[in-house]
Parts: C-alpha cells; sequence; structure tokens
C-alpha cells in the first residue's frame, strides 16, 4: 500500500490507496475508513469508498486543508488491516431465466459453457462490494470467472428492470431500480437493494460480500419477483 493524497475541491481530498482493482485490497480499505472516520470525528461531512481510492469530505469551517491532510497521515499511520471488521454477508435469490437474462445466450456462446453451467459459476462465488455508485443502491461487484467475462452490449438499454442482475468485464451488480444499463443479464432478483427504511437506504455497503442462490420461477413470484421479460439487445 502506497497512500497518495490528491486535491478533489476545496473541502475534499482523495487518498489513493492502491492502484489496481483486487480483493485483497477491501480489509485495507475498512480498516482505513474506521480510522478516517475515528479521526475526523464530528468534522467528517462524508466519506466515499471506492475500489482503490476513499474521498474524505470534510467541514471546511472547523478544518482548513493543512490540518485535514495532517488528520489522513495521522489516520494511516501504522495502518493494518483488520479482519474482526469485516463487513455483512448477503445471500441474493436469483432467478436465471432467457426471458429475463438475455445475455445469458451470449456469454454461454462466448465462453464456450452450456447456459447451466454459467448460471452454476455466476452463482457458485463470494463477490465483494468494491463502491456504490451509478443509482442509489447500486453496488459494483467483483470478480467474476475471468471465462465469464464480458464487455458491455453494444448498445445500452434505455430501461433495465429492477433487480436486473447482470456482468460488465470482471464486475457483476444487481440494478437497484429501473434505469438505463449496459451490462449483460443474467437474470432477475426479487430482493430490494435500495430501501428509504433501512440504515443507508443501500442493502450493501463497500466492505460487504454477495453470494447469489438459484431459484425456479416459482419461488421468484413467491417472493414478489416481476416476471415481465426484458427484451434482447446484444
Amino acid at each position: 500500500m502506497n497512500p497518495r493524497i490528491e486535491v478533489v475541491a476545496i473541502d475534499c481530498l482523495m487518498v489513493r490507496l492502491f492502484d489496481a482493482i483486487d480483493e485483497a485490497n477491501t480489509p485495507w480499505m475498512l480498516a482505513a475508513s474506521l480510522r478516517l472516520r475515528e479521526g475526523f470525528g464530528a468534522h467528517l461531512i462524508d466519506l466515499v469508498p471506492s475500489y482503490t481510492t476513499l474521498m474524505v469530505h470534510y467541514d471546511l469551517m472547523a478544518l482548513d486543508p493543512r490540518q485535514a491532510r495532517e488528520l489522513i497521515v495521522r489516520a494511516l499511520t501504522g495502518l493494518s488491516p483488520d479482519a474482526a471488521r469485516g463487513g455483512k454477508h448477503h445471500v441474493l435469490p436469483v432467478w436465471y431465466d432467457i426471458s429475463v437474462g438475455p445475455e445469458l445466450s451470449l456469454l454461454s456462446r462466448r465462453s464456450g459453457l452450456p447456459v447451466d453451467e454459467v448460471i452454476r459459476r455466476h452463482s457458485q462465488r463470494e463477490y465483494q462490494v468494491f463502491a456504490l455508485g451509478f443509482a442509489p443502491g447500486f453496488a459494483f461487484m467483483g470478480l467474476v470467472e475471468e471465462v465469464l467475462a464480458a464487455p458491455r452490449i453494444k448498445t445500452p438499454r434505455k430501461r433495465v428492470t429492477a433487480g436486473s442482475v447482470g456482468i460488465a468485464e470482471r464486475q457483476t451488480a444487481v440494478y437497484p431500480l429501473q434505469s438505463p444499463g449496459g451490462w449483460n443479464i443474467l437474470g432477475r432478483s426479487p430482493a430490494r437493494l435500495f430501501d428509504r427504511d433501512i440504515d443507508g437506504y443501500s442493502l450493501t455497503q463497500p466492505g460487504d460480500t454477495v453470494s447469489f442462490r438459484a431459484i425456479d420461477h416459482a419461488e421468484f413470484i413467491r417472493l414478489g419477483g416481476d416476471d415481465t421479460p426484458l427484451e434482447a439487445l446484444a
């Protein structure tokens, strides 16, 4: 780890801890987040973790940029990952089906694997939540097996149904709300990823882990899923 502090705005500093996305970064990111929250205390307005960076938004009325830098350096001195402070684990049910996952066939052709094997490999892995972004509750997770990695579709959809589970490169995600999108869609989850009634509004947070559990159509409907077909564009 080679921490660097970069200026983002008059009241924001970016702490760059790593140069490449890696699952091994997560314990360090969690430890750094904890130290920074403790160090800034009430003077911290927001802390935004990502794959390799932490953006620190602080109260400019309480701290000047020099003091903010000093707090960051002090917080990261002697930093070590703390396994006891890991995130939560979530198991999300997913109905994998061509009607709601039109890129299942595409990924099968690209990988040379049968559709059932694509489903098995995607659902057997545990994924790290690296960051939230794009839309409220949208968690960027990884890393999927290289054989399943696929670029975004050439023509993004204007509307992707909430709950759609997709792959882009070696990342996977669940669309929390209906929105435009260009990820390869494999199926749909009835889980609510964005909910104003839960703390933080998002079911998952950076540092959490997620695994997917394949379910059949009957269970999907019983859990409140929407089985409206999604058009194939790829």
